[in-house]
Formats: structure tokens, C-alpha cells, sequence
């Protein structure tokens, strides 16, 4: 009886820490893969601007202007959230985050680009970020980024 006893505290023991660890490893390749498609997309969009100043050369020479955003809510995994709680108690900045807001930010640019893929250049652009929590405890369940500004075409000679 004892021993049967001892299996199940074991058990016990073992799952929650099995379940942490297949949940870093899953959450680190979803990331991963993440980071893989920015890079692609990025390597598409690098010769085409996106600058914070409203300079849009020869206003003559526009043949159109529009609005373009791009929008992302990215999720923080539970290792994170995890991480988190330490650094709460013992203070010092929170790596495991930086990934999650530098991702959010960049595919937030993917998409404002994406959403006008034959603009020549994107003008005034600028990001507005915000955390949604679950409303439980305050913590952080997702960020969501917002990225605008203005598509600019030239007119072609």
C-alpha cells in the first residue's frame, strides 16, 4: 500500500513540472516561428519607408494618400507570466516581455504595410500600444499594438 502511495505523491510532484516544461518548450517555438515569419516579411518591405516625420517630397508629384493601419493583440504564454511574478517580487526589468512587445510592434508594421502593398512610401507613422488584462488580478494576459500613418503613392512619369 505504501508504495503505490508514494507513486501517486511522486506523480503528483511530477505533472505540474512536466506541464511547465511542455509549455515553455511549446510557447518558445510558437515564438520562434513568429520571429521566422517577421524576418521573411520584413525582407520584403525594407526598401520601402516608414518614417515618423511628415515630409512626403512633392506634394504635386502624390497621385494618392491614404490612411493604412495595422493592428496585432499578442498573448503572453503562462512561463512569462510566470517570470513575471518573480521579477514583481525581486524587481529589475522584465526580459521575458521585451520578446512579446518587440514582436506586437514589428508585425503591427508588417501589417500597416501589408495593407497597402503598392504604396511607395508610409509617412506621420506612429505606434500606440495597450494592455488588456484579464481582469481577475491586473496582470498582463495580451498587448495590443496599433500602427497608422499615411500610404503615400507617386505618380508614376
Amino acid at each position: 500500500m505504501g508504495n503505490g502511495n508514494s507513486n501517486f505523491e511522486l506523480l503528483i510532484f511530477v505533472l505540474p513540472l512536466l506541464a511547465l516544461l511542455v509549455g515553455l518548450v511549446a510557447g518558445r517555438i510558437a515564438e520562434l516561428r513568429h520571429y521566422k515569419s517577421i524576418r521573411r516579411r520584413e525582407k520584403r518591405w525594407v526598401s520601402i519607408p516608414a518614417i515618423s516625420g511628415k515630409s512626403m517630397g512633392d506634394p504635386n508629384s502624390i497621385d494618392n494618400a491614404e490612411l493604412c493601419i495595422g493592428a496585432v493583440v499578442v498573448s503572453v504564454d503562462h512561463f512569462k507570466r510566470l517570470m513575471m511574478a518573480f521579477r514583481r517580487i525581486f524587481g529589475g526589468e522584465i526580459r521575458s516581455y521585451s520578446s512579446v512587445i518587440d514582436r506586437g510592434r514589428r508585425e503591427a508594421w508588417l501589417r500597416m504595410k501589408e495593407s497597402h502593398p503598392d504604396a511607395d512610401a508610409f509617412v506621420n507613422c506612429r505606434l500606440m500600444t495597450s494592455t488588456l488584462s484579464n481582469g481577475q488580478n491586473k496582470s498582463i494576459g495580451c498587448m495590443e499594438v496599433v500602427a497608422f500613418g499615411t500610404a503615400i503613392t507617386y505618380a508614376k512619369p
